[in-house]
């Protein structure tokens, strides 16, 4: 029998809301027939489609990044705000940008949703006075060209947007004004000066290498240059299946991720050790997502995908102490959690990992581990990958404890012993269940509960044996004290 236990008394760290964020690009009906409509039966006086926002409003995103992702490094924000919208080629990716959405209606939606922006300035093809300019329409209150523009547009009060993005995967060849790592690092250190000048409360976040890719010249560079003036760098990564077990393949990207999360960390350590530096440097996973790379947008994820992403989040949460935001790629029709079309929407099983964290997990991260079986993956020399992904967290404020785990085996279940030390458990727990009868489930519009949580309420005892199905998500939450 596989064995897990948990410590309540001993706390790890705090968990940031922002690692539960959401990005949305002018790519593909992300935007424009996403979340974004004003022809729709669906939409609200905005525009906004009302299913998708209150979708989106249920996983308590708290932060939302825009307007890219590629499409960022190509942007004029000013060809989106005022009364006349000019439609422009776009050239990210390679079709007609209306800018009936742009700056004023990304705030208002943010607004909606409940939770704060975040806006990636065009580092591609800007330029050092497009990116102040941008900071003084939505920050400076009044008095100034670009406060004035906004009040006249009918934003009277400032947005207030605090996190900016200095640009989006420069280190790319594919990407609208393709920078070196020397090349970026000077310029995003002259921009960030300059950009906390206007704005001193503001948090910037450059743009940091990819777990896809050999990045380690790229992120030293970058941290050795723009150290003192950032205060985050961000990291992109998505994933599939690869040679060998598709299947385990897929639930173990996130392990394969967090090998170069390590040298990030270990990099920041470095440079702020260097430096004689107190002030943090954290790190926000920009873009992250199972995507296959078929060369499509539009993906039916399945049950595999959804125990992925949720090994991936339990990372996420593991790495608290530096890993302060993230944004899941993307969020309506676009490597979706949401699929929306002309009548109506569904949510993607990848949905309900994020739900379940977002909602259901404390905001401390507590010690936990288990005791089981692994695999191995080649990619991962040295390292075994238990069958049992678990992330234990409380809620001081309701005196709860939850219990997240992830089976990876794809046809065993697993009997466990799961021991408490500290504060004994209280009796009966909500066990929350994501699961299929195959890894291939998937939901759609003609089914949409294929592959969806069901809640049951349990008695418990202290140990409590559990046995968690294969290939599943469970959340077993219990009163402690």
């Amino acid at each position: 029998m596989a064995r897990i236990v948990i410590n309540t008394d001993r706390t790890l760290g705090e968990i940031h809301p922002h690692i539960y964020g959401q990005f949305i690009e002018h790519l593909g009906r992300c935007i424009y027939g996403g979340i974004y409509d004003p022809g729709s039966r669906l939409a609200d006086e905005n525009g906004f489609r009302r299913d998708v926002m209150e979708a989106l409003r249920e996983l308590k995103p708290g932060i939302l990044r825009w307007p890219g992702g590629n499409f960022s490094s190509g942007y004029h924000w000013q060809d989106g705000v005022g009364p006349r919208r000019n439609a422009r080629p776009e050239l990210a990716w390679n079709t007609i940008e209306p800018n009936t959405f742009g700056t004023d209606e990304f705030i208002r939606y943010c607004r909606a949703v409940n939770c704060e922006p975040y806006i990636c300035l065009n580092m591609g093809n800007g330029t050092m006075d497009e990116a102040i300019s941008w900071v003084e329409y939505c920050n400076v209150e009044q008095g100034t060209q670009y406060s004035e523009m906004r009040r006249a547009n009918g934003a009277e009060a400032p947005h207030a947007v605090k996190y900016w993005g200095l640009g989006n995967e420069l280190w790319g060849d594919f990407q609208i004004g393709h920078k070196t790592a020397e090349e970026y690092a000077w310029q995003a250190r002259d921009w960030a000066k300059v950009i906390k000048r206007m704005d001193s409360d503001i948090r910037l976040v450059a743009c940091g290498g990819t777990g896809n890719a050999p990045a380690m010249r790229w992120d030293l560079e970058v941290l050795e240059r723009t150290a003192e003036f950032i205060d985050y760098t961000a990291l992109h990564y998505y994933w599939g299946p690869h040679e060998g077990d598709p299947y385990l393949t897929t639930l173990a990207g996130a392990y394969e991720f967090e090998r170069y999360l390590k040298y990030v960390e270990g990099c920041i350590d470095a440079v702020r050790r260097d430096r004689n530096m107190r002030k943090p440097i954290w790190v926000s996973i920009d873009e992250w997502n199972v995507n296959y790379h078929t060369g499509s947008h539009t993906m039916r994820y399945t049950l595999r995908d959804a125990l992925a992403d949720a090994v991936f989040i339990h990372m996420m949460q593991r790495h608290c102490g530096t890993v302060k935001m993230a944004n899941l790629a993307q969020a309506v029709n676009v490597i979706p959690a949401i699929e929306a079309g002309p009548d109506g929407m569904f949510l993607q099983s990848i949905y309900w990992p994020l739900w379940v964290a977002s909602n259901v997990a404390g905001p401390l991260l507590i010690d936990c581990w288990t005791e089981v079986e692994g695999f191995t993956w080649d990619r991962l020399p040295g390292q075994t990958i238990p069958y049992l992904d678990a992330v234990a967290t409380l809620d001081p404020a309701t005196n709860r404890a939850i219990l997240s785990v992830v089976n990876l085996h794809p046809t065993a279940e697993i009997g466990t012993g799961i021991a408490l030390i500290g504060p004994q458990m209280g009796n009966g727990v909500i066990v929350r269940t994501l699961t299929a009868d195959s890894p291939d489930a998937h939901n759609d519009f003609t089914a949409p509960n294929e592959v969806a949580l069901v809640s049951e309420r349990r008695e418990s005892g202290n140990p409590l044996g559990f046995t968690f199905p294969p290939k599943s998500l469970t959340v077993i939450e219990f009163a402690v004290g």
